[in-house]
């Protein structure tokens, strides 16, 4: 190739900037363009940023690309205004920017809900991506149309997955004791026995600080969990008790549960290694993970005969239909089910 281009910012305009092997012939060239310059500071010649240029240097898809990354910024510091959390303005912005760039040649202003289907077809199928990616970009794609290009894609032609009705895993509390027992380290195993003993996700453990504990009315509080919503769990004597030994031997300053150094919030992967040994030392064969307890306390919650509504409050859902799937795994009212086959 004689010569490269790109776009470039020269004293506050946009130009193309032409890169080449110094020759006569070439500098002769480029001289007979309209407005071409030599620029000392960038040491290239430069143009104006005209679609005439563009197409020259075949820039128009560099253009494109610029215009759709600086649209998913705009969309990004949207959602940051509205206080989306992090782990969604991230989600939410890499979905979208995926699927801007997927149409690389088509300005964002074309793109209809026919593009939508494509992409579905095309690209995550194609890929083999899962159901629940193909669902964060229609839920991107959709926001960022209604808001940040102020247009609303049809709602009824906008292909979500079919909802796969997977059931929770759960544990027998013979397989958690077994693992809430396995470390001998009392840090690890008060860690485990909190996420168990209250139902918490694994960030709303990780969140916690030592005031959130409430002995006088035994009770913790969860701050800002998921939907930025706060709640209270109840705190048992056994946890509690576990907790003040724990604290005696650690003192946690800034965090409940700190990571090497004081002040730092102990790592999601460190609990996660923590879990994986305690799971290897039980012999337990299954591929449990974190949220395995707290789907465990809410089912044996159920089958104690706990009312499903105060389930629902102590898990922070925002809808009842989320907690009715645990009526799925609860083996209380099958377990009173006599086979036909026992009469044989």
């Amino acid at each position: 190739m004689e010569w490269q281009a790109k776009i470039v910012k020269y004293r506050h305009e946009s130009r193309i900037a032409v890169y080449f092997e110094k020759s006569k012939e070439l500098i002769a060239r480029i001289k007979k363009l309209e407005d071409a310059r030599w620029s000392y500071s960038l040491g290239v010649w430069h143009l104006p940023n005209t679609e005439a240029n563009r197409k020259r240097f075949k820039l128009e898809n560099a253009v494109l690309r610029a215009d759709k990354e600086a649209k998913a910024e705009q969309f990004s510091r949207w959602l940051k205004s509205k206080r989306y959390s992090d782990n969604t303005i991230k989600t939410y912005t890499d979905a979208l920017k995926s699927f801007l760039l997927f149409y690389n040649t088509k300005p964002v202003e074309e793109i209809t809900n026919e593009d939508i289907i494509v992409y579905n077809n095309d690209f995550i199928l194609k890929n083999k991506l899962s159901a629940s990616y193909q669902n964060q970009i229609v839920n991107a794609v959709k926001l960022f149309f209604r808001t940040v290009e102020n247009k609303v894609m049809k709602e009824e032609l906008i292909h979500r997955p079919k909802g796969e009705k997977k059931l929770p895993n759960v544990l027998s509390k013979e397989e958690v004791k077994a693992i809430l027992n396995a470390h001998g380290n009392i840090k690890h195993r008060t860690m485990l026995s909190l996420i168990y003993s209250c139902g918490l996700r694994r960030s709303e453990l990780l969140k916690l600080k030592p005031t959130d504990i409430d002995s006088k009315r035994n009770i913790i509080i969860i701050r800002v969990s998921k939907g930025k919503k706060d709640r209270i769990v109840p705190l048992s004597e056994k946890i509690l008790t576990m907790l003040r030994i724990y604290y005696k031997s650690y003192k946690p300053e800034t965090w409940l549960f700190e990571g090497q150094h004081k002040g730092e919030p102990y790592s999601e992967q460190s609990l996660q290694s923590v879990l994986k040994d305690a799971v290897e030392k039980s012999n337990i064969k299954k591929p449990v993970t974190l949220h395995w307890l707290r789907h465990s306390y809410a089912t044996h919650l159920m089958e104690a005969g706990t009312d499903l509504r105060y389930i629902q409050e102590l898990l922070g859902h925002s809808s009842s239909r989320t907690t009715e799937i645990y009526t799925h795994v609860s083996t209380k009212s099958l377990q009173n089910i006599k086979s036909p086959f026992d009469d044989l």
